[in-house]
């Protein structure tokens, strides 16, 4: 800062930690920088002087672990400072849970505007920034978020010039002019700690990674999983970033070259965060990086820009989802997230973007093991997403779209989604409170795990199709199928004339356990929105032999479909265990026989009684 001007106006500025906090007076709103970002010289300070004043009003966005905000509620310093919480973070002391009445239920966007309207009035900004350079600007590095509108709107801003802060371009910057007092002090930025990660991490995140296509926008909030999440997302190409708070892992898709930001429709060549939390690392990777550019929330996480991305895919997590899709994030140890958040914001934008999607992650039970994080009542917490707007689900045992499915349907979804040892419990309080009709029967289908692994998606004439086990919730779909099909293909596969599929006769295919009954769909269409076009099943006949049937339908016959769905069958009745398959046919049904024969192992053919039966043991080999 050769500049002298500035330099003069720079000295006439500095103050010392005390001098500084020591004006604040009893009563005073406080906002303090967030997250990695927090000034702790400044907040160190404050508290130090405690008992120069009374009954001060802290805001914040986000305080982490090691932070020493969360200091600043325990029982000594309750009536010197009063914390008004964004989120609750996971910088939890004993009487920060004890006082979530403090968390201010809003969407993460509409935050600046409480500051810059003056209806949440601050008194004092305490910021973090970045040395000036030569015309006085000074970065907020990595906390813009809602910082930026908190030192513009407060009425005397306090910076600590910190050199270790980053300076990240973008739109996070703040002059000379516009802070009152400098306090010089340098020392190292906040860090994440290692969250610890699900058993269940690696299957949920290849279910999730799955529902984003190459060339896709991401959003990743902050949980246990995105670790996982973004070594599948490794396997893609060309994705882009737009995201509240960026972390070493997301960073690590920058650096590997799978997150370009090419095609995102809107900052094109940019990732976009308004905050980063993380590693030193990271924070010295986004120092003057130019392909990174960090903006304040109510910009990146207003709908209507994260709406104009291309396909953006938002992945957020869930504390727990009852079973009607309502979903609820309280904070809790090793948690980044409470209250209403950012994700909100980001399910809307996503919804709204053109082949978008919304994702909600969440791991059947707790770390332990003792609790599902699926409930059937309403009694988890704060509730942040209502069930409307909720579509895909995930978790290690399987993906649903609950969008435009009626109460039951999501019942049985999400009850198919949580840990076989929960289900019993929660179908039971499901028809109790009148989720699911009290006809409907427990089987022991309900308890079967859904192999993930087999999905598989193929095009046939350039549309894609997916090959996938049946699901508990595609009942509805099969009845559409068959009543769809030609009358001579239903003639075929029922060996008779039949108009009519009623739900309890279709049951045997979508009540299976994955392992003694099996079926297999070709679908095509959006998960949740999905056509049968192929069905493919095998139930076991006698001893270890099953029995199998199939059907394609008209326009999708001869692209070699049906023999997809025979040779996934025998890769699940081979892992199960199973001796051999037998089919019943027509005497001239010329095609079964001929996929029969594409086995790898010896076929025999027989006429009883009319029909022709195929055998193979999985034993013999021609």
């Amino acid at each position: 800062m050769p500049n002298n001007s500035l330099q003069k106006k720079y000295q006439s500025k500095l103050r010392t930690a005390e001098e500084s906090v020591r004006l604040i007076r009893s009563g005073h709103r406080v906002f303090i920088g967030s997250s990695c970002g927090e000034p702790q010289h400044l907040v160190n300070a404050l508290m130090d002087n405690a008992n120069y004043f009374s009954d001060v009003e802290i805001v914040r966005l986000l305080s982490l672990e090691g932070s020493l905000m969360a200091l600043m509620a325990d029982e000594h310093r309750g009536r010197k400072f009063n914390v008004r919480s964004i989120y609750q973070g996971s910088g939890q002391t004993k009487s920060l849970r004890a006082n979530r009445r403090s968390i201010t239920p809003i969407t993460l966007c509409a935050v600046p505007d409480l500051f810059k309207r003056g209806l949440l009035p601050l008194h004092y900004a305490l910021i973090q920034v970045s040395p000036p350079d030569d015309h006085g600007w000074m970065s907020l590095g990595i906390s813009v978020d809602v910082t930026l509108a908190a030192a513009q709107s407060a009425g005397v801003v306090i910076a600590q010039v910190n050199s270790k802060m980053p300076r990240i371009p973008g739109y996070g910057f703040i002059n000379l002019n516009d802070v009152d007092i400098i306090v010089e002090k340098d020392e190292e930025l906040l860090s994440a700690f290692d969250l610890p990660e699900y058993e269940s991490a690696a299957e949920i995140a290849s279910i999730t990674a799955n529902l984003v296509e190459d060339g896709s926008t991401i959003q990743l909030g902050l949980a246990e999983l995105p670790k996982s999440i973004t070594k599948v997302l490794a396997e893609k190409n060309d994705l882009g970033v737009h995201t509240e708070v960026l972390t070493d892992d997301l960073m690590e898709l920058v650096s590997e070259g799978v997150a370009t930001n090419r095609y995102k429709g809107l900052n094109e060549g940019k990732l976009v965060a308004s905050g980063a939390i993380g590693s030193k690392e990271l924070y010295r990777m986004l120092h003057n990086n130019v392909a990174v550019e960090f903006r304040p929330s109510d910009y990146v996480n207003h709908p209507a820009i994260i709406s104009q991305h291309h396909k953006l895919v938002a992945i957020n997590f869930a504390r727990t989802i009852d079973l009607s899709g309502q979903v609820y994030a309280d904070a809790l140890p090793h948690n980044h997230f409470s209250g209403i958040t950012g994700m909100f914001d980001f399910i809307l934008g996503a919804t709204m973007s053109s082949g978008g999607k919304s994702v909600i992650v969440v791991p059947a039970r707790s770390i332990d093991g003792k609790t599902s994080r699926i409930i059937s009542k309403t009694n988890a917490g704060s509730i942040v997403i209502p069930k409307g707007y909720v579509s895909y689900v995930v978790s290690e045992f399987g993906m649903v779209n609950l969008l435009g499915k009626n109460i039951e349907e999501r019942a049985m979804a999400m009850i198919s989604l949580a840990h076989p040892d929960f289900r019993d419990e929660l179908f039971h309080d499901a028809q109790d409170s009148g989720l699911i009709d009290r006809n409907r029967t427990l089987t022991e289908s309900l308890f079967g795990v859904y192999p993930s692994r087999m999905e598989e998606t193929r095009k046939f004439d350039g549309q894609p199709v997916t090959f996938r086990p049946i699901k508990a919730v595609d009942g509805r779909l099969i009845q559409e199928y068959f009543y769809s099909m030609d009358e001579k293909d239903v003639q075929a596969r029922f060996f008779g004339i039949r108009r009519s599929f009623f739900r309890e006769d279709m049951e045997g295919m979508f009540q299976i356990d994955y392992i003694k009954n099996f079926s297999i769909v070709a679908v095509t269409g959006e998960v949740g929105f999905e056509k049968i076009i192929g069905l493919g099943e095998y139930a076991l006949e006698e001893g270890t032999v099953a029995e199998i049937a199939f059907s394609v339908s008209r326009q999708w016959q001869h692209l070699g479909i049906a023999s997809i769905l025979l040779e996934k069958l025998t890769e699940a009745a081979r892992e199960n265990s199973l001796s051999g398959l037998i089919a019943y046919t027509h005497s001239d049904n010329k095609g079964m026989v001929k996929l029969f024969n594409k086995l790898p192992y010896k076929v025999e053919a027989v006429l009883e009684g009319g029909m022709l039966v195929l055998k193979c043991n999985f034993e013999e080999v021609p």
